[in-house]
């Protein structure tokens, strides 16, 4: 039978973002650029979505990098972005290291259950909030083995280890570690 989406090609699109679209549960699905023949809308990768609504501003110049697909069915075509940078910025920024800085939150069933998403909602609006949210990688983690004290989450900053730790915790130790002004 297969897949009803047909890939077409890989794309670099360059345009003005128009904003977001298709927002539920206050991140945005899609995002609205305007290039010469006409607006996109382009899918946004979970993980891009929260960082990009605090980062973007209608108007800016963006870079898209993504993929195009046609339903073999309908005909329509469909983007799906799996980067997005402002023109503006130094194309050497790919090419830094990964931040020293980690969050790991577990995503199992236990943790969830007893707040772990909105621990995790609560953490990347606190750190979108303070402009560190590009400075740290948050991974979504198996179990850690420390139900009893769920929803968990441990933060690495180089080699030291916390637990147990609110979101504004994180991110003023985010800040004293990184010296962010």
């Amino acid at each position: 039978m297969g897949d009803k989406y047909l890939r077409l090609s890989e794309l670099n699109l360059e345009g003005q973002f128009q904003g977001f679209a298709g927002i539920k549960s206050g991140k945005a699905k899609y995002l609205q650029l305007a290039i010469p023949s006409g607006n996109l809308y382009i899918k946004l990768p979970k993980d891009l979505r929260s960082s990009l609504q605090c980062s973007l501003a209608t108007g800016e110049q963006i870079h898209v990098c993504g993929v195009s697909k046609v339903n073999t069915r309908t005909g329509k075509i469909k983007i799906k972005a799996h980067q997005v940078t402002p023109v503006a910025a130094c194309p050497t920024q790919e090419l830094l290291p990964q931040p020293e800085a980690k969050i790991m939150v577990c995503q199992k069933s236990g943790c969830v259950k007893k707040g772990g998403k909105g621990l995790l909602s609560e953490l990347e609006k606190t750190l979108c909030d303070r402009g560190l949210r590009d400075k740290v990688k948050i991974e979504h983690t198996d179990c850690q083995k420390r139900c009893s004290s769920a929803p968990n989450c441990v933060l690495l900053l180089g080699k030291k280890k916390y637990k147990k730790l609110h979101p504004e915790a994180i991110a003023s130790l985010l800040e004293n570690h990184l010296n962010v002004e």
